[in-house]
């Protein structure tokens, strides 16, 4: 049984690893440097008994699988301010624009709001391809929609057509789909808060199960089949957790 409760709390961890690019190793290595730590630990004094290397697995298991989770939220919501921001630059540069001012310096007073846009500025002023250089910066999280910047600022140039009237487009379609996003969150929103409720359930039934004057604690803790019950619900528990993190981000398009 103790067999068993390791290869769960292994594949629990497998489970949970993302199906992505690695991030730099500056990065990454806050997330990897506790489970390292509880990793050697566990395999120090694991000769003494084989519930301690189960007991490290498993803890190993719920701060990667937490730090994973708590990351691709942190991700998702730095994705959704750079949209909000590219919105808002799309927003000014249609108001300069409409006002009369040269494409140009509508670009540079965007560029001061949100230093962001400066490579693109930088390209006007030298006579570089300005398209290009808002299709580079789109690359970035959240910043896809500067594509459509870029799109309508090819088409302006190549056509000989007004630069505003195609921004103003442009803004139409973000706020249409930023009105969307705002509606898909709400509904995400009661889903997560269901993760969440059900996740912690499992911790109540144990205080409760305390209070009765069980000991499901030492169940969990101290016996093979417990073991083995311990790392599967929390490698279950965190895995349905990612999944939801995961269908928000596929939503929302960000990486």
């Amino acid at each position: 049984m103790t067999a068993a409760a390791i290869g769960c709390a292994a594949l629990a961890v497998l489970l949970l690893v993302p199906r992505q690019p690695r991030l730099p190793r500056s990065t990454s290595g806050s997330t990897w440097l506790p489970l390292l730590l509880v990793g050697a630990a566990g395999a120090a004094v694991g000769h003494a008994s084989g519930r301690l290397v189960v007991l490290s697995l498993v803890a190993s298991l719920t701060v990667f699988g937490g730090s994973q989770i708590m990351r691709s939220r942190r991700r998702r919501r730095h994705a959704q301010e750079v949209a909000g921001r590219v919105l808002q630059t799309c927003e000014q540069l249609a108001s300069e624009l409409s006002s009369g001012q040269p494409p140009g310096a509508a670009l540079d007073r965007a560029a001061g709001a949100w230093e962001v846009l400066a490579p693109a500025a930088e390209a006007f002023r030298i006579g570089s391809d300005v398209p290009t250089a808002l299709r580079q910066l789109s690359k970035a999280p959240g910043a896809g929609d500067l594509r459509l910047v870029a799109a309508a600022w090819q088409v302006a140039h190549r056509t000989g057509r007004g630069l505003a009237e195609a921004v103003d487009r442009v803004v139409d379609d973000l706020r249409a789909a930023s009105s969307t996003r705002r509606l898909v969150e709400g509904e995400l929103a009661s889903a997560r808060a269901t993760a969440r409720l059900v996740a912690g359930l499992p911790v109540l039934a144990l205080l409760m199960g305390s209070g009765a004057g069980g000991d499901p604690w030492g169940f969990l803790l101290g016996q093979p089949v417990g073991l083995a019950c311990l790392a599967t619900g929390l490698g279950f528990g965190l895995a349905g957790l990612a999944w939801i993190e995961t269908i928000a981000r596929d939503v929302d398009g960000a990486p």
